[in-house]
């Protein structure tokens, strides 16, 4: 795979939008079973916060040498405080508003012996007339960045994305979606959608084989108008459907330890890549690439410049 340049890597900056959430993870040995219920007892032993959600698609952004902006909203609380602390030591833009209705979405995971034994979620969706501010902050971003990714999770940030498109559309700038949910009619003229299998399979149905899933992936393509869909695969690698036709790269052979965050890792390093001048192709082969490793390390990770072209 040939390498973009650090140089045409720094020189480009990337406008993340979406739902963030504060990643909490506390580790600890498991030395008994519960008196109490047939459950592990986890002795907590350190406790360490990191970005999660769009911020963490951010945070791979300035991991790979681009710069990030990241707009959003976080309530105003506790976990919001740390999320603007985290964002401000990241290297992050940060255009955080805050809604003092909402809770920050926070996702709690207890490891022991280095492996998830629970995952506990805090979230509320944000007010309405926040997502309006930030509509008219984000068209007035636009001008200053090269490329826009749309980090959608399902919690109400991204709640006028149609729009966001069209001024997107309107200012050139290409188009980016992580999607969530089972209408992709809100995604339509994007640039490019990344969804996983189970995501794809929600909103097409289950295909019976390579033929058939190309025809259901191609036909929502061609109603959304969008210029390529890039299914993510796991141990299939990834399929990019465009009007070229149908072409896969294979999956890394790795050893996976931790899926967490490894679909922001793609669509940050699909981004930065293509913003770089990467052709779509070089840039999935570099998102896969990047998938690739990030699943080899624990939570919600990143990958370096250094990383992703080393021994290319």
């Amino acid at each position: 795979m040939p390498s973009i340049s650090k140089d045409a890597v720094a020189a480009r900056r990337v406008l993340v939008v979406g739902d963030v959430m504060l990643d909490r993870y506390w580790f600890g040995e498991v030395e008994r079973i519960s008196p109490e219920a047939p459950v592990p007892v986890v002795r907590i032993q350190r406790t360490e916060e990191r970005l999660g959600g769009a911020a963490n698609v951010a945070r791979n952004v300035v991991a790979l040498g681009a710069r990030a902006g990241l707009l959003t909203v976080v309530g105003d609380d506790e976990a919001g405080r740390a999320l603007v602390r985290l964002l401000d030591a990241s290297g992050i833009a940060p255009h955080a508003h805050t809604d003092a209705q909402m809770a920050t979405t926070v996702k709690l995971r207890v490891i022991g012996r280095r492996q998830q034994m629970l995952r506990a979620d805090f979230e509320t969706l944000p007010d309405n007339e926040v997502l309006l501010a930030k509509l008219g902050e984000y068209e007035a971003l636009l001008p200053d960045y090269d490329l826009v990714i749309l980090s959608d999770y399902g919690k109400g940030g991204l709640t006028h994305i149609g729009r966001m498109i069209e001024l997107a559309h309107a200012a050139g700038k290409p188009i980016l979606v992580d999607p969530k949910g089972d209408d992709y009619s809100r995604y339509a003229r994007a640039t490019v959608v990344t969804p996983n299998r189970a995501e794809l399979r929600e909103v097409v149905g289950r295909w019976r084989s390579e033929a058939d899933l190309e025809a259901r992936a191609q036909k929502l393509r061609r109603e959304l108008d969008l210029q390529a869909l890039l299914l993510t695969r796991s141990e299939e690698g990834m399929t990019l459907f465009t009007d070229a036709g149908t072409w896969s790269v294979p999956a890394q052979a790795r050893e996976v330890f931790d899926v967490s965050g490894a679909g922001d890792t793609v669509i940050a390093t699909l981004g930065v890549m293509l913003a770089a001048g990467a052709t779509l192709q070089q840039a999935v082969e570099a998102a896969n690439r990047a998938g690739g490793i990030v699943v080899g390390k624990l939570g919600t990770a990143t990958v370096s410049y250094d990383e992703l072209f080393s021994g290319s």
